[in-house]
């Protein structure tokens, strides 16, 4: 059976297909009932790279990492079924919609929304990689907001997982990421560790707070180029409410030099959740240390002139005065 003849109502092993409910580029997800009635998710190759050895390699593998994760924001995974005709893992199914849909409906998200998010993506990662488990595609297409505001991060095809070899793809992009979510370290073709998925929330965090991607191009390489060389656009003129101490958090998680940012996952979340009483130099890096700055720089221009001004005003009265003292005192 084809992943087209998987129609509602149509029958795989003991599971009725219900509906699709999306599609990436190696295989569709469906929702379906198993012969007792409980839902589930089914992920599907799609039929143009079915019979590829590196398509079974890559769903054994994302059964093997996911099934060493077990944490209430990592979506969990039940079986893969080992037939080349039709291959497909069962997962658990999560009601909700991602946070693509999300954010295509409402575009930008409160502070509180946007850090609260940010917590929940940094402790589900902080697990995740104590396990050993680096996800490498982190983006608002594989992450699921449930109802009650929970997020669940699923889709670890392209995970590294501590003493796995790695695999090679024929697909660029997918293989290292999403351009607009990629670290600069994995566009230069290297393997990754966890300050890799912290620099893809730090992209989300900045998505979520400024209604936009950091770096927006005509094509894929346009916005790789951008992630290596580009400053990121200072996120208090998009959105005037971000406080400087977050904006300073978004900025160190999206520091071109691994070194440079948060080490992991754990000190990303631990100053989400702290971040009233974080002092603001913690976040200065050399010539990046743009933190809350006027929302008027003609004003502080003003300002300045007003400044220097009333400075050699001053010392011109000084030396007036003290010439008039000198002389009338010979």
């Amino acid at each position: 059976m084809t992943t087209t003849e998987l129609q509602p109502g149509a029958k795989l092993d003991q599971f009725t297909i219900v509906r699709a409910i999306g599609q990436g580029a190696f295989s569709e997800v469906f929702l379906a009932d198993d012969s007792s009635g409980k839902q589930v998710v089914l992920k599907c190759p799609h039929e143009s790279i079915m019979g590829d050895v590196a398509t079974f390699d890559r769903f054994r593998r994302e059964l093997e990492i996911a099934s060493h994760l077990h944490h209430p924001g990592i979506q969990r995974p039940i079986e893969f079924t080992d037939n080349r005709s039709r291959p497909y893992m069962v997962m658990e199914y999560v009601e909700g919609e991602t946070l693509r849909a999300l954010l295509g409906r409402e575009k930008k998200l409160s502070v509180e929304k946007a850090v609260d998010f940010g917590q929940q993506l940094a402790d589900a990662m902080a697990y995740a990689h104590s396990q050993g488990v680096v996800h490498r595609d982190l983006k608002p297409e594989n992450v699921l907001v449930t109802p009650d505001g929970r997020l669940v991060v699923t889709d670890f095809g392209v995970a590294l997982m501590a003493g796995a070899r790695r695999l090679t793809w024929r697909w660029f992009s997918t293989a290292l990421g999403t351009p607009d979510y990629m670290s600069p370290e994995q566009i230069q073709g290297k393997r990754g560790d966890a300050r890799t998925d912290v620099y893809a929330i730090g992209v989300m965090l900045y998505e979520m707070l400024a209604g936009r991607v950091p770096w927006e191009g005509d094509n894929a390489l346009s916005v790789m180029s951008q992630h290596i060389n580009a400053s990121v656009p200072p996120l208090h003129e998009l959105n005037s409410a971000v406080p400087p101490p977050i904006e300073g958090i978004v900025r160190k998680a999206l520091r071109r030099s691994p070194d440079e940012r948060y080490e992991d996952s754990t000190s990303l979340r631990s100053d989400l959740q702290h971040w009233r009483d974080l002092p603001l130099s913690q976040f200065i890096f050399g010539d990046e240390a743009i933190i809350g700055a006027p929302a008027n720089s003609d004003l502080r221009l003003v300002l300045l002139i007003f400044a220097v001004s009333a400075a050699f005003l001053t010392a011109s009265v000084f030396l007036i005065v003290l010439a008039y003292v000198i002389g009338h005192a010979h």
